[in-house]
Formats: structure tokens, C-alpha cells, sequence
């Protein structure tokens, strides 16, 4: 695969990686829109797209909602309402897109309501084990200085590794303002982190 990538530091390595794929793999997404489709009559295909998915629903629910357990609801939630999608088509569906539709959707269904019961729990991780407790700390208090729309975007394009126009349908807004909202969230990023422009 030819990929680009931008790291942002806190200390010594490198804690919050973006990698842009310049290549697709149309076979993978073949592969995950025959699974959806799967997926209400099939059990196998249910819980292969659960192991697929689980990380980037996970931190794309984080970051709509900042609640461990809401989070993890929404991941239990998404899951299930794949299984009652009757009407995806895998002909011309983008699952990945899909699945992270569902997420986003469930996700702003969970916040509004338990907004009124905020809470401030940390994330133990972003799905990626060799990242220690405080690097994460770090990189969800770098997080709070985005917009919940600049967070979702960063999150969706980092850790769910959708495409600008996959985000741009999920988000339902051009893909141009997906394009300068995430540049305008890195720029952030990078100088709360104290990382030198370029």
C-alpha cells in the first residue's frame, strides 16, 4: 500500500498518527458490503463486521458523546441495528460508510439523552495497545479543543480510516468543508501540542 503519513509528538514518540491511503482496496469493500447484507440473517457475518468495526465505532462514539459508557452502548447499539438493515444494497452501498453512519446516528441519539448527566471519564485507549494511559489522556485532552464537528471528522479519518467523501456522506455536508474542517482540527492539534509548523 503507498500511504503518506503526519505524526503529532508528546515527549519522545509520535502518539497521534494520520495515515492518508492513496490506494483503495475495492475488494475489502466488497467484501464488507457482502457481510452487511449478511448480517440479518447470519450470525459469522454479525460478528466478523463486530470485529472489523468495534474500534472505530468505539472512537467515533467517543467523540461525539466523551462518555466511556455511552460509547460502549453505541457500539452494542450500532451492532444491532445492522442486523436489522434490511435495505442495504451491496451492489452500490459504501459499507464502511454505513456502518459508521448508524454509529454517528446512535451516538447523537445517546447524547441527547444523557446530556444532563455529563461526565468527564477518560479514555483507557483508541484501539491501539502500544499506546500507554497517559499518551491517550493526552491526545483526548487535545481532543477537547475541537468542536464536536472537528472532532468527529479527525476521529472518523484517523481512527475509522474513512475517506473525505465516506465522511462527507456520513456527515451530510460538502466535501470540501470535511477537507478544511479536518486541516483546520490538525493545525489545532498540532499547536496544542506544541508541534512547529511546517
Amino acid at each position: 500500500m503507498i500511504a503518506d503519513s503526519e505524526h503529532i509528538y508528546g515527549g519522545e514518540n509520535a502518539i497521534f498518527t494520520t495515515v492518508m491511503k492513496t490506494d483503495t482496496l475495492t475488494d475489502d469493500r466488497d467484501y464488507v458490503n457482502q457481510l452487511i447484507a449478511e448480517c440479518p440473517h447470519s450470525k459469522d457475518a454479525l460478528g466478523k463486521l463486530y470485529d472489523m468495526f468495534r474500534k472505530s465505532v468505539f472512537a467515533l462514539a467517543f467523540s461525539i458523546t466523551s462518555d466511556y459508557h455511552l460509547s460502549e452502548d453505541c457500539v452494542i447499539e450500532t451492532f444491532v441495528r445492522l442486523t436489522q438493515a434490511e435495505h442495504f444494497n451491496p451492489r452500490k452501498g459504501d459499507g464502511r460508510g454505513f456502518i459508521h453512519k448508524i454509529a454517528r446516528n446512535v451516538a447523537m441519539e445517546l447524547y441527547r439523552s444523557y446530556k444532563t448527566r455529563k461526565t468527564d471519564f477518560f479514555i483507557q485507549s483508541y484501539g491501539e495497545a502500544d499506546k500507554t494511559v497517559e499518551d491517550s489522556i493526552f491526545i483526548n485532552q487535545l481532543l477537547k479543543h475541537l468542536n464536536m464537528k472537528q472532532r468527529q471528522i479527525v476521529i472518523m479519518k484517523v481512527c475509522s480510516g474513512l475517506t473525505f467523501k465516506e465522511i462527507a456522506r456520513i456527515m451530510v455536508m460538502p466535501e470540501s468543508t470535511v477537507k478544511s474542517r479536518y486541516h483546520k482540527a490538525m493545525d489545532i492539534l498540532k499547536e496544542k501540542a506544541g508541534v512547529k509548523g511546517e
